[in-house]
């Protein structure tokens, strides 16, 4: 059966089989997939909202939450269910050339197209409208991605003994960030360590290298155009998007 996640996965093959369908949806600045941290944690000054399902959009299935400082979300890649997957990839940190196996991998293109979040809530709001509402930060999932399942983050989770593979030859990379002020004022204050955040993590295809080229990608409601040489990331042009 193919699978839309969007929607819901129908799991089992038995007569009781379970559905499995969203519960919510996160509200976020990245409307596509570029420019989005490859994990969650790396922009922590980014903030999303998660908006409830009208059928859960009550406060009781919450209660207890806020003594939490952090969740773990259960999520679908909703823009890759049409390509499939494959039991090798080439993760971008790596040049895009190396293949790993699939399961050693964050990779989007997996067999059931979910992934797995650990974001710091930063307040749960009542709205009139929506319900509970849950403000996170730390995020990075494109606005609107169907969220599955919400979980508390326990200190159990923390293994200080773990091995991260290949991810510990990439993990504290980053790049120097040259953002004019003159476009930087044009991002409202509250989004500008955000964003920057997210560019120093660079977010072109590692396999990029021209000095040369300007690359672009959407966030909140602007177009951030940039070029990378060497360690450093130059920030073109801040287009307002109509």
């Amino acid at each position: 059966m193919k699978q839309d996640t969007t929607t819901e996965y129908i799991t089992g093959v038995n007569p009781g089989h379970r559905i499995i369908k969203p519960i919510a949806h996160i509200h976020s600045d990245f409307p596509s997939k570029f420019g989005i941290p490859r994990q969650s944690g790396l922009a922590a000054s980014l903030r999303s909202r998660i908006i409830f399902e009208k059928e859960f959009r009550n406060a009781d299935a919450l209660r207890g939450l806020s003594d939490f400082s952090h969740i773990w979300l259960i999520w679908g890649f909703s823009e890759n269910t049409e390509r499939g997957w494959s039991l090798t990839v080439r993760p971008p940190r790596l040049g895009g050339n190396t293949r790993m196996g699939v399961f050693s991998t964050r990779s989007p293109f997996r067999p059931n197209g979910l992934g797995l979040s650990s974001v710091k809530i930063e307040e749960i709001r009542e709205s009139s409208d929506e319900g509970p509402v849950i403000i996170i930060s730390g995020g990075d999932l494109m606005d609107k991605t169907p969220i599955y399942d919400i979980k508390p983050y326990i200190s159990h989770d923390i293994h200080e003994d773990a091995r991260c593979g290949f991810q510990e030859e990439t993990r504290n990379y980053r790049l120097q960030v040259n953002f004019p002020r003159r476009l930087l004022l044009r991002i409202p204050e509250n989004l500008r360590q955000g964003l920057l955040e997210v560019l120093s993590q660079d977010p072109r295809p590692s396999y990029h290298h021209d000095p040369e080229r300007i690359y672009g990608f959407p966030f909140d409601r602007f177009d951030v155009r940039f070029k990378v040489e060497k360690d450093t990331l130059t920030v073109t042009d801040i287009v307002t998007v109509p």
